[in-house]
């Protein structure tokens, strides 16, 4: 009978630690899981804050620093084909005046929604005057050696105004720039930024 009852006892005892076991392994696993789908959320968490932080940064410095401009056109070719991308520094007119042979992103004069890159030709106060293929400055032949073409026509005189650019594509006989806008200046105002370099067909920095 002693026999018996201790037999009964081991096994009800063998019993119980088994179910012990068996709720201990069940709860590890759950917690497991649960431990799991926490470091899932945490990481899905991590990844879209560095992405709306990305997202952020970046909309800062194309607002702030840079315009990152696509040239649709031949206007300026050959400094710029079309196609090139450009990117241009928004700062640096906060601390430079625009000189002459700066390439310029800036808002079109005529419709400030639409963005255009030429080169300033005139600066507030030049006296300009286009005829036999020359720009003249002020009286004298502006020399302008990143033209490969004649430019043709005549225009002028031209007087620039106070802190307002006159602007020229270098693609000379196929750019819609000052001698056609209605307003024919580009004031300080509209200057987006100065290009620096071109990318995307080939990598250039202007100088």
């Amino acid at each position: 009978m002693v026999q018996d009852k201790m037999a009964d006892n081991e096994k009800v005892e063998k019993e119980i630690q088994e179910r012990l076991k068996s709720e201990r392994a069940r709860r590890e696993e759950k917690a497991a899981a649960a431990s799991e789908k926490t470091n899932v959320l945490k990481e899905i968490i991590d990844w879209v804050a560095v992405i709306v932080c990305a997202i952020v940064i970046s909309f800062l410095i194309n607002t702030f620093v840079i315009v990152n401009a696509t040239v649709p056109t031949s206007s300026m070719e050959n400094t710029i084909m079309a196609g090139d991308r450009v990117i241009g520094s928004r700062l640096y007119y906060l601390r430079h005046e625009p000189e002459r042979g700066d390439i310029i992103v800036f808002d079109y004069p005529d419709d400030p929604n639409i963005l255009y890159i030429k080169r300033v030709i005139g600066v507030p106060g030049d006296h300009i005057e286009i005829n036999g293929g020359k720009v003249y400055i002020n009286g004298e032949v502006l020399e302008e050696p990143y033209l490969n073409v004649t430019t043709e026509g005549e225009w002028g005189p031209y007087d620039v105004p106070a802190d307002s650019y006159f602007m020229l594509g270098d693609n000379r006989n196929d750019s819609a720039d000052s001698r056609y806008w209605h307003n024919t200046f580009l004031t300080k105002e509209g200057i987006v930024g100065k290009a620096i370099f071109k990318y995307w067909k080939g990598f250039e920095r202007f100088q």
